[in-house]
């Protein structure tokens, strides 16, 4: 029996792992692939029964994992990010949330006949999406750039928010279940809410605390948070059950907004626990499907489904932008994209199991139908998104955009001139300084590892299909090149010399199998560009016409010359190389410095 569990446990690990590198390679969520490993595992070959593998464990094991998913996605939600995003943003995650609570709920209500209390928790459930299904969808439909803003900040806001409002429904259904009465239910609701925010504050505290007391090691802050989040969700479900979740959302809501304090370490390991979690979480929970109930729940279930689709969603969008700058298009396609995920499907199975335990029978219902959503809408959207933002011109055409590793004076003036040739940039670094100075020059610029967990779900590619490894770090240059080569294919990822080459041993030691193609000249390294820069060199696109060819602008430049880009009449950019595939005619531009 013990090895048969080994099995069982390390066979989910696999199968976990196979769909998150499945979706990565294609692009796509990984909900949908890993919604039929459970299904088929569970209940169709019934390799996988997870409540005789975990017995009592089970619930435990769901609860804390979706603690630590919630205690994640609420490290992401800072207030400061919210007075600077667009009025519909705003909207989006305060009246866009109310609104598809209500609609949902009364249709649940209407068509399923649950009762009020399932259809309100139903309906709270259904307003996240999170970045979980939007980043990898987004980069499919590749929308514009404040298309795809939008989608992406309510996905990262949205996450927390909604958990909240589902966890503050459960909590009341719950309190109202404990007694007879709505004021006794009222004061243990009161409860719950009381020492969920309490503790969470307390725990936040605590814990950023001993961060910036430096009390803790830095090796154990990865450990010492998991184990704080754990400790917090277990003594507030101690003295008052179920207000753990509430509690470690509010902690990392703390943490986030704490001054002087730095998370990423530790935001980097929950964005990684996070997703082992989320893999797990998937597969059990589809395992524990019973197939015959997606047919009990009938053509309401598709009813419900339409609404959320066709109804819930665009009306959220169309009043939450009114008398914003977005175009009719542009609202028809946020109308469009709104998959459900991870934290909708484990807190309706947590959900449900309690539910049931007091007497809420339909409760079991809330499951399926849950899932339902959330294939429908995945499957769905990830299909049809991309011809419709094209059908709408909505879509961003080829990607011919820029992400370029590292922030210096080279990168700076070269992504400022790309800028202003109507080419999309986007700068990466770990120093923070240097990024800040980016900025302030109105320069994009993400600050952090740009192959790091973090910068898989944040960092916005849209409109990007170029790589410009130009960090003064060869390691980080190769290191990219080899991490985004499937992104954006060998052909379009451009690696500069750190050195100027030589011969011999040394040469071929200091190569990488995948370091892309040699960026502009072969005897060029960072070095030159850096000293001309300061020499007083600068960036220049000049026009090719018929009196001014391509040979007289060598000519005129003679020497000193170094092209870096070409531009065609069709706004297609073209990288120089030591041996470049394209010849610059008339009406073409050429970027060069001199």
């Amino acid at each position: 029996m013990g090895e048969h569990a080994i099995m069982s446990l390390a066979c989910i690990l696999l199968a976990a792992m196979a769909c998150q590198w499945i979706a990565w390679r294609v692009k796509l969520p990984a909900i949908i692939f890993l919604l039929p490993v459970g299904i088929v595992a569970g209940p169709v070959m019934q390799w996988l029964q997870p409540d005789q593998l975990f017995g009592d464990l089970l619930f435990p094991f769901v609860s804390l994992a979706v603690a630590v998913i919630l205690f994640e996605g609420s490290l992401t939600l800072k207030f400061q990010d919210i007075p600077g995003l667009a009025q519909v943003i705003r909207n989006l995650i305060t009246f866009g949330v109310l609104i598809t609570w209500m609609v949902v709920a009364i249709a649940t209500r209407v068509l399923l006949g649950f009762s009020w209390e399932v259809s309100f928790l139903f309906g709270a459930l259904m307003v996240v999406t999170g970045p979980t299904v939007i980043m990898p969808m987004l980069r499919t439909v590749r929308p514009k750039e404040n298309v795809a803003n939008i989608l992406q900040w309510e996905g990262i806001l949205i996450d927390p928010i909604g958990a909240i409002l589902a966890v503050l429904v459960f909590e009341f259904i719950v309190a109202g279940g404990a007694d007879d009465g709505f004021l006794a239910g009222s004061i243990v609701f009161g409860k719950i809410l009381l020492i969920g925010v309490l503790f969470g504050i307390a725990g936040g505290f605590c814990f950023g605390f001993l961060l910036k007391k430096y009390w803790i090691p830095q090796y154990l802050h990865n450990i010492a948070a998991l184990a704080f989040v754990c400790i917090i969700f277990a003594v507030s479900n101690l003295l008052e059950a179920e207000s753990g979740l509430l509690s470690v959302t509010v902690m990392g809501i703390w943490l986030a907004n704490m001054k002087s304090l730095k998370l990423e370490d530790i935001l980097d390991f929950k964005e990684t626990l996070s997703i082992l979690l989320v893999s797990i979480l998937f597969i059990l929970l589809a395992a524990r499907l019973n197939l015959s109930a997606f047919i009990d729940l009938g053509w309401p279930a598709v009813g419900i489904f339409i609404i959320i689709q066709l109804l819930a969603r665009p009306l959220s969008v169309h009043l939450c932008a009114l008398g914003s700058k977005l175009t009719v298009a542009e609202r028809h396609l946020l109308s469009w994209i709104a998959p459900r995920g991870i934290i909708a499907a484990a807190i309706s199975a947590l959900f449900a199991i309690k539910l049931e335990s007091i007497g809420y029978a339909q409760a079991s219902q809330m499951v399926p139908l849950t899932f339902f959503v959330i294939i429908g809408t995945v499957l769905l959207q990830s299909v049809t998104a991309r011809p419709i933002a094209k059908a709408l011109k909505v879509a961003e055409p080829d990607p011919k955009g820029f992400l370029i590793i590292g922030v210096n004076i080279v990168t700076q003036t070269i992504a400022k001139e790309l800028m202003n040739n109507g080419f999309r940039t986007l700068l990466t670094d770990q120093d923070w300084s240097s990024v800040t100075k980016a900025k302030l020059k109105g320069l994009y610029a993400y600050w952090g590892n740009p192959v790091s967990e973090h910068a898989e779900r944040h960092l916005n590619l849209t409109g990007i299909g170029h790589l410009l490894a130009m960090s003064s770090h060869i390691e980080l240059n190769a290191l990219a090149a080899q991490y985004f080569r499937l992104e954006f294919g060998p052909k379009f990822i451009y690696s500069i010399r750190n050195h100027q080459p030589q011969n011999g041993k040394a040469e071929e030691k200091s190569s990488f199998k995948y370091g892309g193609r040699i960026l502009f000249d072969e005897t060029i390294s960072y070095e030159d560009l850096e000293k001309r820069l300061i020499d007083g060199a600068e960036m220049k696109t000049t026009l090719l016409t018929e009196e001014f060819s391509y040979d007289d602008y060598l000519e005129r430049q003679g020497e000193a010359r170094l092209m870096l880009f070409a531009i065609d009449p069709n706004e297609n950019i073209y990288v120089f190389t030591p041996t470049p595939d394209f010849l610059p005619k008339a009406n073409w531009k050429i970027m060069g410095m001199s």
